[in-house]
């Protein structure tokens, strides 16, 4: 069954059908029309027997279909803007994907999408192949084709005001002046309310233009920070699937917040 077979009766995302998935659709998907964020989801038949974020299998009988996680990290498609640290959430997501061997091969609603599953949670990988600017065209089409709910849309994207290699995992937010994540906004009806993991990359020295220190690689001292950074986010995230916002995600970012404070 590729991506493109599933019609309004049946769930896209139940565990089997979503990890035999690997052929691209012949088009990209819209967005179903009567299903706003920020609202109830139309009533339609469902094949699942239990939907839970986290939740443990004690009786062997029970069929469990886990709510999935769309997993998207901002950045530019092309080698031009490979390594820079405006596309540091695009290299967050291609850690993730060899964690959790997790294939980059299927092209949906402008974006490139691996499917797969952190333990026993569905997962859905996403680089918006839209540039920055308008990732929301991918990203809302994909949360509304999928209907995956606002707390389980983790957006990873660059974050200026946090020092180089610093992260931060929250429940919700602001744009934060980020263009890609405020188009993100616009296109989930403006809701703010979705999960999002800044990476800090520091500020532009002096008066350095901030367009071009977006676009710049990262110097070898800085790229020791970010490796060690995104290693430790990745980490973070697979907490946050499976076991959502818990004390663990609370340590982790006290931990982000004072890892370079010397006493």
């Amino acid at each position: 069954m590729t991506l493109s077979t599933y019609t309004a009766n049946s769930s896209p995302f139940s565990v089997s059908a979503m990890l035999s998935a690997s052929s691209p659709p012949i088009t990209s998907l819209l967005y179903p029309k009567a299903f706003k964020f920020g609202q109830s989801k139309s009533k339609s038949k469902r094949i699942f027997s239990l939907r839970a974020s986290s939740l443990p299998v004690y009786d062997t009988k029970l069929k469990v279909e886990y709510t999935p996680w769309l997993i998207v990290g901002l950045g530019n498609p092309g080698t031009k803007y490979y390594g820079t640290r405006h596309n540091i959430g695009f290299e967050m997501i291609d850690h993730i994907a060899r964690t959790a061997d997790i294939s980059m091969n299927t092209i949906q609603s402008k974006g490139l999408v691996g499917i797969g599953a952190v333990g026993e949670v569905p997962i859905l990988l996403v680089k918006p192949q839209t540039y920055m600017n308008f990732s929301g065209e991918s990203v809302g089409p994909l949360a509304a084709y999928y209907q995956v709910p606002l707390h389980h849309i983790l957006m990873i994207y660059d974050d200026m005001g946090l020092p180089n290699g610093v992260l931060r995992l929250q429940p919700k937010g602001g744009h934060s002046h980020h263009n890609g994540l405020k188009n993100v906004t616009e296109h989930l009806n403006g809701c703010r309310s979705f999960p999002r993991l800044s990476i800090g990359i520091g500020n532009p020295p002096g008066s350095m233009d901030m367009k071009a220190f977006l676009l710049q690689k990262f110097s070898r001292s800085e790229r020791k920070q970010i490796d060690a950074g995104m290693e430790q986010g990745v980490d973070a995230v697979k907490t946050l699937v499976e076991y959502g916002f818990n004390d663990a995600i609370s340590r982790f970012n006290l931990g982000q917040k004072y890892k370079f404070h010397t006493i």
